[in-house]
């Protein structure tokens, strides 16, 4: 299914007037210099077509005959285009192998167009290398740029802005090329017509991770991947067509600056509809991140969770829709996740996600938290790294937590054990000003809510689950004593205004660990806490209340020996819960 509506995005593609999609046969190449000369082949100059943006060079892409697969030795030119040692025999290190690169070039122009006056531009590209134009290049004017940069090279006419590569003559050339062939017809698996099969496929670049930028998604390379004495592409074949279709359609949603594709951990992931939709430019702003240095719009996201919430979705939304997870692997790129479903689908699982992970936030932490900010709460927070280090984040995470987004599913369990472990292990941590910084964050407690709610919708519990801000009816004994452990703390801050270290910095972990031993020692510490604060002239009784209030939620059998894992996290949530309503409500602490 991924190839089939691979093949069937590019032929969308190739019906749009709008896109410059390349043609069968053909590939978007990077080529930063057109070497330019007249129809007798004379040399008239380099042009670079490199464009400097700040202090880098952006390489011009152009549409060229499909690249060939380099194995061994041998040399096997592209058509009309390569690097500079095919195109103009100059490789200073090599020169001999360039030699022998750059007279297969020739060839190869003359065997395929064995009547070269038919296009003016063949001709004259023949007509360059007979006239021995070559050296003319290697003198001109910006060549010392061109063998620095040692880029792909083409030609182009002088007074036309096409390559010669780009003519209706070699289009059709190509295309009756690959017609002609007297290689062995079969059923394409994917489009379920005949066609030649293809040995080898298409590389597919813009991978991240993968060997120099590209690989393959179907490859059969050692013998044992091989069944029935078959070779390479013919243990499962798909014609030539739907292998350039597939490929041409993936390196277009991969290429950079691509609106369809965003980096989820360590996969590539593009996303695209069965025809034209909206959705297709919306998808980033639900799930991707801002470019550098660009304010997030939540208003996409505000806009969708309204129109799911009252049911207002338009009927276009019944357009298939398609998300695909690429990801580096030793042999060959991996299909990391693959969804098929509809927009209104994806809408609502979307926005269940974020409904998921809302819970009351601080004045400045994010409106909405974007997938990568949910995984930099996974790792540790630092002094240098106050929000967590992206190199740190778990490879295959990622995606998972947005395998759980497009589906619906559970998130990971190991996504709570990470944000526990975090939490627990991060109790004493400070800023490079000495202040201690919060271990049970806004993004950290969201993630602990988001994977409790979800485990309990999806296994059908009955029991209460934590919300989005404080319950005082929740009598789960884990978020009961996360918000008795806020409530020790802010005695604590109460008696000792100015505190740079609280029984967070030094008990957190181990309340929430073994939370008998540790809350007894706690409890001791309130009642000489109080007295402080009595002996100050201070009021007590919303303090005696809160106490009263939470110690009253707290079971006959007592505080127990250990937690769950679960409970755990409620302990967590229950702390940040209890601790966003001292800030929101703080007429409570003067007995109003």
């Amino acid at each position: 299914m991924i190839l089939q509506a691979l093949t069937d995005y590019y032929e969308r593609l190739l019906n749009d007037p709008e896109c410059d999609v390349a043609p069968p046969g053909f590939e978007k190449k990077a080529i930063p210099f057109l070497i330019v000369i007249n129809q007798k082949g004379e040399f008239v100059g380099l042009r670079d077509t490199r464009i400097r943006e700040g202090r880098k060079k952006t390489v011009r892409e152009f549409i060229v005959p499909q690249r060939v697969k380099r194995t061994g030795e041998k040399p096997n030119p592209n058509l009309f285009w390569d690097h500079p040692g095919y195109v103009l025999g100059y490789d200073p290190e090599h020169s001999e192998r360039a030699l022998r690169q750059n007279e297969s070039f020739v060839a190869q122009i003359k065997e395929i167009f064995p009547e070269p006056e038919e296009d003016k531009g063949v001709a004259a590209v023949i007509s360059f290398f007979e006239r021995g134009e070559v050296g003319r290049v290697l003198e001109s004017e910006g060549f010392a740029d061109l063998a620095k940069d040692r880029g792909n090279t083409s030609f182009q006419l002088e007074g036309e802005t096409r390559l010669i590569c780009q003519s209706e003559t070699v289009l059709d050339k190509i295309t009756k090329a690959s017609d002609e062939k007297n290689a062995p017809r079969s059923l394409c698996l994917v489009t379920g017509n005949r066609d030649i099969t293809a040995r080898l496929h298409p590389l597919v670049s813009g991978v991240w991770g993968t060997d120099k930028g590209r690989g393959n998604i179907v490859a059969f390379k050692p013998p044992a991947f091989s069944s029935f004495g078959k070779k390479q592409g013919y243990n499962a074949p798909v014609g030539q067509r739907a292998a350039f279709a597939y490929t041409t359609a993936l390196n277009t949603l991969l290429a950079k600056g691509s609106g369809q594709r965003i980096q989820v951990g360590d996969a590539s992931t593009v996303f695209w509809a069965r025809e034209r939709h909206e959705f297709e430019d919306e998808f980033s702003l639900f799930l991707g991140e801002p470019a550098k240095g660009q304010e997030p719009d939540y208003g996409p996201v505000r806009s969708l969770l309204t129109a799911v919430r009252t049911g207002v979705l338009p009927e276009s939304d019944a357009m298939p829709f398609y998300v695909l997870g690429l990801a580096p692997n030793a042999a060959r790129i991996s299909i990391r996740f693959w969804y098929e479903g509809s927009v209104r689908d994806l809408k609502e699982k979307i926005a269940q996600h974020f409904e998921d992970i809302e819970i009351e936030r601080p004045s400045y932490a994010s409106e909405y938290l974007s997938l990568k900010q949910l995984l930099l709460a996974t790792t540790r927070h630092s002094t240098k790294h106050p929000f967590g280090n992206s190199d740190d984040i778990v490879a295959n995470l990622g995606s998972e937590i947005f395998r759980a987004v497009i589906t619906g599913g559970g998130y990971p369990r190991t996504l709570l054990q990470k944000v526990v472990n975090r939490v627990k292990a991060e109790q004493g941590l400070k800023n490079k000003k000495g202040k201690s910084l919060d271990n049970v964050t806004h993004a950290r407690a969201a993630l602990i809510k988001a994977f409790l709610v979800r485990e309990t919708r999806i296994q059908k519990k009955q029991t209460k689950e934590v919300g989005v801000k404080l319950d005082r009816s929740n009598d789960n004994i884990g978020y009961v004593l996360g918000r008795l452990f806020a409530a020790l703390e802010r005695i604590q801050e109460t008696a000792q205004p100015g505190l740079n270290k609280t029984i967070r910095d030094t008990y957190f972990s181990a309340a929430t660990s073994s939370p008998l031993v540790v809350f007894k020692r706690l409890q001791e510490l309130a009642i000489h806490h109080l007295a402080k604060i009595r002996n100050s002239g201070k009021s007590t009784v919303w303090l005696d209340k809160l106490m009263g209030e939470v110690m009253g939620k707290i079971p006959a059998s007592g505080i127990p020996a250990t937690l769950t894992l679960e409970d755990q996290g409620r302990f967590a949530v229950g702390y940040y819960h209890q601790r966003q309503d001292f800030f929101a409500g703080k007429n409570n602490e003067k007995g109003e």
